[in-house]
């Protein structure tokens, strides 16, 4: 390329890059992320349907024991397996004790030890996971040996063995035992999404620069799976639950004097139908926690993952109302009526 002598050679302008924003923008991003997802979710039926179930359970559980005016374990000797009524509001059993609080006390306890399982258990099958899939090599195989065998071993026998010889530890125990056989699965999944993560180009940035392995498995891993692992979690509080149930049933899981989900409707069986309020109040706390519990993991997927078909038919409907809503505000503004004017 040649330039002629009037060719004037300037230099370019520096380009000005605009602002980086403050803390407070940043916040308001989020929050602007955060109020997007939850609106996905409150437009699921069935997600809604479920968390105002969570919040009902979760209040009945914890502020109805303060509200009732009985402990759980306090007998009431002048009502002896009576109906519900004004004062026992669930009735009571054949001892005396009132079902309603516990009822209550029985769901705090399953309530607790789910969500403990579910913190636990997503924590571990997260860190693991992450880590055998971006070490690889010998990590990778011993984490993933390990899986393999605890997928094979008898969950459900080996806790019903270990757990009545380690009572005298409390309710922990079975916390810890549930959580140690309920990791593995997400793991695997975690595992190979990391796979893929790893070779993103932030992730290659992050190792150029010298960064150590914990730090960008935690600041550039973690949080790129943590959708997944807040689904995984939300629907494992639910199955936790129902493994606690299970267990408490057979007398392998809370031991008395203490209560749980389990363990009353185990005590209350027989009674079904010559005293129903005896057990299908706990039995229903346990189902409709459950179907809740599941239905707000079903909801959570769709708000993350708008590609699902339940997203993509959320995503749909509210560009409907949006386009409804911008239809009548068009039409309820009237026109400004032209002007005429007089030709002289």
């Amino acid at each position: 390329m040649t330039f002629s002598s009037n060719t004037e050679i300037t230099e370019a302008e520096p380009t000005l890059l605009p602002p980086l924003g403050n803390d407070r923008q940043l916040k308001r991003a989020r929050g602007g992320r955060a109020g997007i997802l939850i609106g996905r979710v409150f437009s699921n039926r069935g997600a809604a349907f479920g968390v105002v179930v969570l919040i009902l359970l979760f209040a009945f559980a914890f502020i109805g024991p303060l509200i009732s005016g009985w402990s759980y374990s306090e007998l009431d000797y002048t009502a002896l397996r009576k109906p519900p009524s004004a004062l026992h509001w669930f009735g009571t059993n054949n001892i005396g004790q009132d079902v309603f609080t516990q009822t209550a006390r029985g769901m705090q306890k399953s309530l607790l030890i789910g969500l403990l399982v579910a913190l636990f258990s997503t924590a571990v099958a997260g860190f693991l996971g992450a880590a055998a899939g971006y070490f690889g090599g010998r990590a990778d195989r011993i984490i993933m040996l390990v899986v393999d065998v605890l997928l094979v071993l008898p969950s459900f026998l080996i806790i019903a063995i270990l757990s009545p010889r380690l009572k005298e530890y409390g309710w922990i125990v079975l916390v810890v035992l549930l959580a140690a056989f309920s990791w593995m699965v997400t793991a695997r999944v975690i595992r190979s999404m990391t796979l893929s993560i790893k070779e993103r180009e932030y992730v290659r940035a992050a190792q150029y620069m010298g960064i150590g392995s914990l730090a960008i498995i935690s600041r550039h891993i973690l949080p790129n799976v943590a959708s997944f692992l807040i689904i995984d979690a939300t629907i494992a509080v639910g199955g936790a639950v129902l493994g606690e149930a299970s267990l408490s049933y057979f007398g392998f899981g809370v031991q008395a004097p203490d209560v749980s989900l389990g363990t009353l409707i185990a005590a209350n069986q027989n009674a079904a139908l010559t005293s129903p309020w005896l057990f299908y109040f706990s039995a229903a706390g346990l189902v409709l926690f459950a179907l809740a519990a599941n239905l707000l993991g079903d909801g959570l997927r769709d708000a993350f993952d708008p590609t699902s078909v339940a997203g993509k038919r959320m995503s749909r409907s509210a560009r409907r109302r949006g386009r409804a809503a911008a239809d009548s505000a068009r039409t309820s503004t009237p026109a400004a009526a032209p002007e005429i004017g007089t030709a002289r």
